[in-house]
């Protein structure tokens, strides 16, 4: 790809019916990297996220809590805006689906949609899962429960809704997943185009004002509101100031650039099937890439509240750091399959690996560099990084670039312990001085390595190299 080639880089819209979790704050970081990593190599970057505010969850959630749903939404909307913060986050935008602009878009598109003759209207009866706040057919459940919340009992509903020819789309469909790359890992690829194959059903759009009133009104029939998936998706290009700004960061970002969102696993069928057909409908360019990462356990069971094995970001930055946290969940969660972490394990990664690793390396190399070097060796100039390095990135395989630095710190560790340059400054101390700047430089690459992955290392490494000073602990022990 030419690299003059604007990116946007999108993650789903978390729902805000709860409190951020693990799994999102592993989107959030995975997407965070990748931008750093590309502006890093002179890539114009849009790196957007938000909060996904509408439908009758939510409204659920208000009205049992005796809240006002607007009130309710910006408490949860805050708390989600607050991992900018906790989580060193570089995005450029935080768009909302209350946000006024966000539902002109998303009445727009309905518009674009209806005009093709793609939305219709009819009365449907069949079950209902609140949580994925969809209907379900009977081939998707397993022992007659929504996968997805085994857990919630399906409703069974019957109304008047618009529905979206999702079927008009079959072939259109087909073929765009015949694209290798436009799913990633290609086995998410496969279940896409499984599913799309198995046949595609019309999907309702919208819900009934009397029955689920917190929602984006649809043009023209005020006895409807937007069904949620509908008007959520559309953020991915509202956020980009669409439809009115169409020929400002619109057309550089999403129909000029490279488009590539990040999801979990189940949102294939939401993602890269009922938004692209959406997208098509409303004559918008499709998305290049969607990139889906799995789930994360712990102790071997799936994260709930009942279980008590929730564990969230804000638990982690508490406890290990902002740097440290992003550390654990791009190298010790599996970039596109499901991982399993729990307290001793991340402790564990925690003080092997940051403490004992990259922290102690950098205290003895820079306590060396500041007792014996006369003064900083000169900035390095850096033509470019490690093939390996820039190839685990480019197939957005965070944890191998993860492992690749570590295997630089190891290396480095073994050279002190070969060389023993503490000890050979008292024999030979031209020849330990030099092995302290080359060990000082290899430190400094490392800290350049680290910037998409810890940014606040990355500026600390740098800032002691070139002062020639033992920073502050980089990590300091885990207390007992």
């Amino acid at each position: 790809m030419d690299k003059k080639t604007p990116r946007y880089l999108t993650t789903t819209l978390p729902y805000v019916n709860a409190e951020p979790h693990i799994g999102f704050g592993l989107e959030m970081v995975q997407a965070d990297a990748l931008a750093r990593y590309w502006r890093l190599m002179g890539e114009e970057v849009f790196f957007t996220t938000g909060t996904d505010e509408h439908g009758q969850k939510i409204a659920q959630k208000a009205d049992d809590a005796g809240q006002d749903r607007q009130e309710y939404v910006d408490h949860f909307a805050e708390q989600f805006s607050k991992l900018k913060t906790a989580l060193n986050l570089s995005y450029d935008n935080f768009i909302r689906t209350t946000d006024e602009s966000h539902k002109k878009a998303a009445q727009e598109i309905w518009k674009r949609c209806e005009a093709k003759g793609d939305i219709y209207k009819k009365k449907y009866k069949g079950l209902y899962c609140v949580g994925d706040e969809m209907y379900m057919k009977e081939s998707e459940l397993v022992d007659g429960k929504c996968p997805n919340h085994p857990n919630m009992e399906l409703q069974e509903i019957e109304e008047e809704n618009y529905f979206f020819k999702l079927s008009n789309y079959q072939e259109y469909l087909e073929e765009y997943l015949s694209q290798e790359g436009v799913v990633e890992p290609e086995w998410r690829r496969q279940e896409a185009i499984n599913f799309v194959k198995g046949g595609l059903e019309d999907f309702s759009i919208s819900r009934e004002v009397s029955r689920m009133d917190w929602g984006i009104p649809v043009p023209d029939d005020d006895e409807q509101v937007m069904y949620v998936w509908f008007d959520a998706l559309t953020n991915y290009i509202s956020t980009l100031g669409w439809p009115e700004d169409a020929e400002g960061n619109f057309k550089k970002f999403w129909t000029d650039g490279e488009v590539m969102q990040v999801a979990g696993k189940d949102q294939i069928r939401f993602q890269s099937i009922m938004w692209q057909a959406m997208l098509k409908s409303a004559d918008v360019k499709a998305t290049d890439k969607v990139v889906y990462h799995g789930f994360i356990n712990s102790g071997g069971q799936k994260m709930s509240k009942s279980l008590g094995n929730v564990i969230a970001p804000y638990e982690l930055v508490e406890k290990y750091g902002t740097d440290a946290t992003r550390y654990i969940l791009l190298r010790h969660v599996h970039p596109f399959d499901d991982s399993d972490l729990t307290w001793e394990k991340m402790d564990e990664y925690y003080t092997a690996n940051l403490v004992n690793g990259l922290g102690n390396l950098t205290a003895r190399i820079m306590k060396m560099a500041e007792t014996h070097l006369d003064e900083p060796i000169e900035k390095p100039e850096v033509a470019g990084f490690d093939s390996e390095y820039l190839e685990a990135l480019d197939v957005h395989n965070l944890q191998g670039a993860c492992d690749f630095v570590w295997k630089k710190v190891q290396e480095l560790d073994e050279k002190i312990a070969e060389t023993e340059p503490f000890r050979l400054v008292k024999t030979d101390k031209e020849a330990a001085v030099e092995i302290i700047k080359e060990l000082v430089f290899n430190l400094y690459i490392i800290g350049r390595m680290l910037n998409p992955i810890m940014p606040d290392a990355n500026v600390t490494i740098k800032e002691a190299v070139l002062a020639n000073k033992k920073p502050e602990n980089l990590f300091n022990r885990l207390e007992s």
